[in-house]
């Protein structure tokens, strides 16, 4: 599958209200493009923060559907998005133990790589980053996205719960410095989200 991720940034007293248009509008918006396989709300509500990223079947569904939603993504986010960004990328690893809940938490780990390196990226998460996670108490899914060409990726982690999240952080830590060294990555961000909504159909 491949994913379309816009983040933004503006007033945390004015997210709520972008968080509704996004699940409502937003949502709506979406179901209506063919090709279209789910999404995900994620905020950081303390710094005034929401990530969306939005899953799809096919790479020219995902380009098609960006056609419209350029057109109405501003004004589903005003007036609270003071920054926008738009990513897209080719979902590499999707691994699925449980479907997260409302409320749960999510990483997001990103990385820059030598676009050579992208299957050494790939082949580390699949055969390191997955099995070793699958220990961690709450995970319910993690994933890795990737831009072969820019050389850029990025993965997450969802937890049934915050609490479940932070008890991660100490193991995830040592993984992450294992993975970034095994797969020539240089992590360049680290970030946690609150789970507001997510319903991708993996199969």
């Amino acid at each position: 599958m491949f994913v379309r991720a816009v983040y933004a940034t503006g007033d945390p007293a004015l997210l709520d209200a972008a968080i509704r248009s996004v699940n409502s509008e937003g949502r709506d918006l979406l179901e209506e493009r063919p090709g279209y396989r789910g999404a995900g709300v994620f905020a950081d509500r303390e710094l005034g923060k929401l990530l969306t990223m939005s899953w799809w079947e096919t790479e020219e569904a995902r380009r098609n559907s960006d056609e419209v939603m350029r057109e109405r993504r501003k004004g589903l986010l005003e007036p609270f998005a003071g920054t926008m960004a738009v990513a897209n990328y080719e979902a590499a690893v999707l691994h699925e133990i449980r479907h997260p809940r409302h409320g749960g938490g999510l990483r997001v780990t990103s990385m820059e790589f030598d676009p050579r390196d992208a299957d050494l990226v790939v082949d580390t998460f699949r055969a390191t980053v997955v099995p070793r996670s699958e220990s961690l108490p709450g995970l319910a899914e993690t994933a890795l996205l990737i831009d072969r060409e820019r050389g850029r990726g990025v993965t997450g982690s969802l937890f049934v719960d915050r609490a479940c999240l932070a008890a991660s952080r100490a193991a995830v830590a040592g993984l992450r410095h294992a993975a970034a060294a095994k797969a020539h990555a240089v992590v360049v961000g680290l970030e946690e989200f609150e789970v507001v909504h997510a319903d991708v159909r993996f199969g």
